[in-house]
This record gives structure tokens, sequence and C-alpha cells, in this order.
């Protein structure tokens, strides 16, 4: 499965600097910031509750730039830290915006002077803006992490691979008389069928779920029993006969691996905006 992201869209965005600021140093603040979440298409003013990023939930609404709309809330011009709560009440607003509208996630944090600072940056990437919208219409993303029981794995290994079993049985038999060498090379073996095992578990899943995902992205795996860290692109309405086969392929695999599967989200893997922010003097 390919990336269906324009590459322009996937790192800093060219042509922002000074649209949005950020202020360094303890005690500075300044009224007046609007606190950026998501992207959406929506033609007339919208509220969507008191859920915003602050103390005191603030309100989240949107601002205009012809069909294109910046969910935002008001905030003082600060840094936002990435706390629990804070990352909390950004990922909800996007996950409640995302029940009704094809989103395009913002990076937490952003926060722009003024909502005329927001409408320039819709103004100025308007047409960049649309194009994602269009890829990213009716699609959702879910994450899965695939997690190994290497014990079981390994004693799997030497039930079906002859060569490793044949060893493994000689070295057992003649525990006084096995060589150094001869259980370096069952190590060698071993690690070598593990690799590939994994490599075998991991295609077999994208194999299965690319049939109902319109991409995939895998990112790194998260210590020695993650084999698989990934997000997939699902068409709305086709959630859960993407939910069926994941649990199919659990199913197949249910004595070996652990399925960690969460969704829907907002496509945060497959939209990444980033914005160079200027730092207030």
């Amino acid at each position: 499965m390919t990336d269906a992201i324009p590459e322009r869209l996937r790192s800093n965005s060219g042509g922002l600097e000074g649209s949005a600021t950020q202020r360094s140093g303890k005690g500075t603040v300044v009224d007046g910031g609007k606190y950026v979440y998501c992207i959406i298409r929506l033609e007339k003013p919208r509220e969507f509750g008191n859920i915003g990023i602050g103390e005191g939930a603030n309100s989240v609404y949107s601002v205009h730039y012809r069909d294109l709309v910046a969910v935002v809330s008001d905030t003082p011009i600060v840094i936002h830290e990435p706390t629990r709560e804070n990352v909390l009440a950004h990922e909800l607003v996007n996950e409640t915006v995302m029940r009704e509208f094809s989103v395009i996630p913002m990076s937490f944090g952003t926060v722009f002077r003024s909502e005329e600072d927001v409408s320039e940056l819709l103004r100025s990437t308007y047409q960049a803006f649309t194009d994602v919208l269009d890829k990213m219409q009716d699609k959702i993303e879910f994450g899965l992490k695939i997690l190994w029981d290497r014990d079981k794995v390994i004693a799997e290994i030497e039930r079906t691979n002859e060569e490793i079993r044949r060893l493994k049985d000689e070295i057992t038999r003649n525990t006084q008389s096995s060589t150094y060498f001869a259980r370096m090379q069952l190590g060698r073996l071993v690690e070598a069928a593990l690799e590939i095992s994994s490599n075998q578990y991991v295609a077999d899943v994208h194999e299965t779920l690319k049939q109902v995902a319109v991409a995939s992205r895998s990112n790194k795996p998260i210590g020695d029993r993650m084999i698989l860290n990934a997000a997939f692109l699902v068409e709305r309405n086709r959630d859960t006969e993407f939910d069926k086969k994941v649990r199919d392929i659990s199913r197949k695999y249910e004595d070996l691996l652990t399925f960690k599967y969460t969704g829907p989200w907002p496509p945060y893997n497959f939209v990444n905006i980033k914005l160079k922010l200027e730092r207030a003097k």
C-alpha cells in the first residue's frame, strides 16, 4: 500500500513563518491567541462545545476562509506543554470533530496570534489543504501493534524447522561432548529463523488488511516483543470489514501473537502538518 498524501504537506509547510508565534520564558503570556486543532470543510459557523485545551475547557469553534475551516479555541500565546491533560484535550477535540467531518489534524501545540492569522493560513494554503481533504474524504485511521511470545515462537520453530530440531536433539543427547561451536551454530540458526518468522507474520498481516485498507504506514516497533507498529487508513464505510479482518488474523495467530488494536482516529499518521514557528522577541 502506498501513501496518498501530497509531499508538500508531509513536512514543514513553506511560506508560513511568522503566522504563528510561541513565547518562551516563565510568566510570558499574551491574550488573544488561537489554538488550532484541525482543518475541515464547512460552509457555516459552528461551535463544538466547551472541550478545548486549557483551564476551564475553552469553547471550540470554527474560523473560516471560503469553504475551509480551522477548528480553534481561544488561548494565551504560550507554549502548551504535552502533559497528559493537554494531549487528551487536543485528541478529544479532533475525535469529536471527526465524528461528522473528514479532518486534517494539526500538530499538538499549534498557536496563532489572531483569528486573522488563522484565516491567512487557510488562504495561503487553500489549494494544498483542499487537495489533502479530497484524499482524506471519509477516511479514518486505525492503529495496530503486534507483540509476540518469543519462547512460544522458538518452540514452534524448533517443532517445524528440521535442521534446528536435529541440531538441538544432538546437543541435548550429547550434553557432555557438545561443543561451544555447536551451541553457537544453534543460536545463529534460531535468530535467523526468528527474523524470518517475524517478517512472515508481518507480511501476512499486511496482505490480509490491505484488502480493506486504503494505505498503511509502519512505525518503529517499541521494545523487544513488538514486531509491528502500524497505522492503517480505512474508508469510513468499511470500518466493520476492517474490524473483521483484524479479528480473523488475530485468531490465526492467537497462540503466538498479541494484537493491540486502536481507533478510529483522525489520520495522524497520513497527514503531518508542522508549521514553522517564529519565536517572539
